[in-house]
């Protein structure tokens, strides 16, 4: 590299939890950030607790908040009709990427996710290598190096393939060697890449915080509800393993760096205990159905006077939407009995016929698949989707916090719910949702609820789809609730064992930053001015975020 320069390495730990961290490096398991940490400078950092699911990335990428940006989830409700649709990534046409600096500097960008390719960086660009939820497709500029790659290297092996439900543990153990074989790829290709120029700033983001805690979670924190369960049925800690791969493979990568490049190592959100995929997936349309058809049911129907069953450990059929669909309520005790109980392979030649209505009612994963519809058919918010006309409000898919949309005159096609009726009825969906508690520890399931639009009929398009957004409390890992109105819901089968939360956290080392030193404060938002002001590039007008202060007493380079 050019010595004029101030190169950068920067290294993303998808999702890479600080308490974890900093407790695996005190315990010597985490070698390579241990002696980074000690070197340089730490320090948490903060992420929008309503929005960090789905725009981490999007957030450290364009240095903007989902305000600014107007992209708030992956998946979007299409205005004008009850449809949903896909939108991947960010389009970061309004705001490029922080480091899409042009001409003047050489870039090298390693399977970031969530963030596209763009012509506006000079150098290598790779994305949809081996991200988790990359959101982007598999591409390259020049377009010839993905397959360089490929062929050099190989393909991830986890690309799309990290996914089971936390049950499963059969399925989620296979997937732990598809992470960890993914990891000593990505540490040869980084190092190949990082030794073809002389990069101003080399940047890569390891996926196996995200991955490795989403099914791993249970099975090592005791935090979990199912930890003392299903951690004795397993040999190690799976959660550990990837997460020690990915310390040796920083570890290699950083061998190669030059002596006078400054090394970033971060996170842009965290990862805990599930919170959000019970009462996002399951329980929130559920709430919302019954709300709107007093006296009626669908999923898991439960009676708060009756002791509070035991958590599910088990699925039926070991098969997470059919478990949820064989419990899905119908008067018809004959139809009940073949939901619940045919094996798999006859209950699928019977399904079109035992599900077959002429009234609009929830529909099925397979039904919806048949219909053609591939906007993730298996969350159980879409199965409720033929409801919504008739519905004053229903819970739009999400994989993130809870998305509740009024259905509005005026705005939806067979709008229910005059303007002048929309605070009161946001109101009233708000005390029935301050009233949820998880019964077995008897606290309240709902942290707060965002309102984002003052005026219903606001056609800003930078609002977020939903109405409502509900925060679920981060205290509870939920798979029952109970209502005073509405009744029992669950218990219902957890599907991932981890969930994100919003702190991430940095460490950064050069020849001016004190060692083993601390940092106080700091947002997501600030990671991108600190890499622009380490390199000494401009830091564009639009960035919310500010270079964070990694020098003791001497100002920070702009």
């Amino acid at each position: 590299m050019d010595k004029k320069r101030n190169p950068v390495i920067a290294i993303g730990l998808d999702a890479g939890e600080p308490s974890l961290i900093e407790k695996w490096m005190s315990q010597g398991y985490l070698p390579n950030l241990s002696r980074w940490r000690e070197k340089g400078i730490y320090g948490r950092l903060e992420n929008f607790r309503d929005s960090n699911v789905e725009t981490a990335w999007t957030t450290f990428g364009a240095g903007c908040s989902p305000q600014k940006t107007g992209f708030w989830a992956h998946m979007g409700f299409k205005e004008g009709t009850y449809e949903t649709e896909t939108r991947a990534a960010y389009d970061f046409q309004e705001f490029p990427a922080f480091y899409a600096l042009g001409e003047e500097y050489k870039i090298a960008a390693f399977d970031v996710p969530q963030v596209r390719v763009t012509d506006k960086i000079n150098g290598i660009q790779v994305g949809g290598w081996g991200a988790h939820s990359p959101q982007v497709p598999s591409s390259s500029l020049p377009e010839s190096i993905f397959q360089e790659i490929v062929d050099k290297h190989g393909a991830s092996p986890a690309l799309h393939k990290d996914y089971a439900v936390c049950l499963d543990l059969k399925k989620t153990l296979e997937v732990e060697e598809r992470i960890k074989a993914g990891t000593a790829l990505r540490s040869a290709i980084c190092q190949d890449l990082l030794q073809r120029d002389n990069w101003d700033l080399f940047i890569t983001v390891f996926n196996e915080p995200h991955s490795g805690g989403h099914l791993f979670w249970q099975l090592s924190q005791p935090e979990h509800p199912l930890y003392e369960i299903l951690r004795k049925k397993v040999s190690h800690d799976p959660l550990l393993a990837v997460y020690q791969e990915m310390d040796k493979a920083i570890g290699e990568i950083l061998s190669k760096a030059p002596e006078n490049a400054s090394i970033v190592l971060f996170s842009a959100h965290g990862m805990k205990s599930a919170t959000i995929d019970v009462p996002t997936f399951i329980m929130l349309p559920e709430l919302m159905y019954r709300y709107c058809f007093p006296g009626k049911w669908a999923l898991a129907k439960g009676d708060i006077a009756d002791p509070v069953p035991p958590m599910l450990t088990k699925m039926k059929w070991n098969y997470w939407e059919r478990h949820l669909w064989g419990d899905r309520y119908d008067p018809n005790p004959i139809r009940r009995f073949l939901r619940r109980e045919t094996p798999t392979r006859l209950f699928n030649i019977i399904e079109p016929w035992i599900d077959k209505s002429n009234e609009p009612d929830l529909v099925s994963l397979w039904e919806l698949m048949r219909r053609g519809d591939r906007v993730v058919p298996w969350n159980p918010a879409q199965w409720y989707k033929p409801l919504w006309p008739s519905m004053k409000a229903f819970a739009l898919p999400s994989f993130a916090e809870g998305y509740i949309r009024i259905n509005l005159k005026g705005r939806e096609p067979q709008g229910l719910v005059d303007p002048s009726d929309y605070h009161s009825v946001c109101d009233e969906i708000c005390e029935k949702l301050n009233a949820l508690v998880d019964p077995r520890q008897n606290i309240p399931l709902v942290k707060y609820i965002v309102r984002p639009r003052e005026n219903p009929l606001d056609k800003n398009h930078k609002l977020p789809d939903a109405d409502l957004i509900v925060v679920w409390n981060e205290d509870t890992s939920t798979d029952v609730v109970d209502s005073p109105e509405y009744g029992r819901f669950g218990p219902y089968p957890p599907y991932r064992g981890g969930s994100h939360r919003e702190q991430g956290f940095i460490i950064a080392c050069n020849s001016e930053i004190e060692p083993n030193s601390s940092l106080d404060g700091g947002h997501v938002l600030d990671l991108g001015p600190t890499i622009l002001s380490l390199m000494g590039a401009p830091i564009p007008d639009y960035l919310e975020g500010k270079p964070l202060p990694l020098v003791s007493n001497k100002s920070v380079a702009v």
